[in-house]
């Protein structure tokens, strides 16, 4: 099955690798759709969305693996369309060597979720910073690199009486936004901090690397 996003692409195989399907349905349909078809195996191409409909899919007692795209693209026969795509996923499922993507719990795609949001506010707290910092430099005032300097030279910039006070009254504004910014990724730490002690198997393998949960950013 190939999915895109407003339809779903399916193409079925007897015991004989005869086709049998041939079909494109809505969501609405597909559901209804396997929710009444016997159980029966499943190959859906791993995407965002695949690890949902995989869950969806077995509840209604279907075996459903998930494909990375780049093993299921040697057996596309024609040129690639969803059709082909859900021909060569058909095929490729039934390869006896063929390497499956494991199915993830809604658990565990929210703390995937947590962990991509504290990559994003990460890297816009490192783009604020080379920000303010530019704007400084422009008026002669620097710090130290690294994050915990950017609070210090902030202070500096706006007590400048050199420095305009339109610049400062700006510098006051992205003062505001870095402290927001920190407040948000306390936040954020917090709550993966709380996973990850929940988490047997993370708080293992953080002991058999010889790492901690998180690695920390000071301010």
């Amino acid at each position: 099955m190939d999915t895109s996003k407003h339809a779903f692409q399916l193409h079925g195989v007897d015991t004989a690798e005869q086709s049998v399907l041939r079909n494109k349905m809505r969501r609405k349909e597909m559901v209804e759709f396997f929710a009444k078809y016997p159980p029966t195996g499943i190959a859906i191409k791993a995407c965002g969305a695949s690890h949902y409909w995989a869950r969806l899919l077995t509840g209604f007692g279907h075996e459903d693996k998930l494909i990375a795209p780049q093993l299921a693209k040697p057996y596309v026969k024609r040129g690639k369309n969803d059709a082909a795509d859900a021909e060569a996923l058909c095929e490729a499922m039934s390869r006896p060597t063929m390497r499956f993507v494991p199915v993830k719990s809604a658990e565990q795609q929210a703390a995937l979720m947590l962990a991509g949001i504290r990559e994003r506010a990460v890297a816009t707290r490192t783009q604020l910073a080379n920000t303010i910092r530019g704007y400084a430099a422009e008026f002669g005032v620097t710090a130290a690199k690294g994050v915990s300097h950017i609070p210090r030279l902030l202070e500096r910039i706006i007590a400048d009486e050199n420095v305009p006070a339109l610049a400062r009254d700006l510098f006051t504004s992205l003062a505001d936004e870095f402290a927001q910014l920190r407040e948000r990724l306390e936040e954020i730490e917090a709550s993966l901090m709380t996973w990850y002690r929940s988490n047997e198997c993370c708080r293992r393998l953080a002991k058999i690397l010889g790492v901690g949960p998180i690695e920390r950013y000071y301010w």
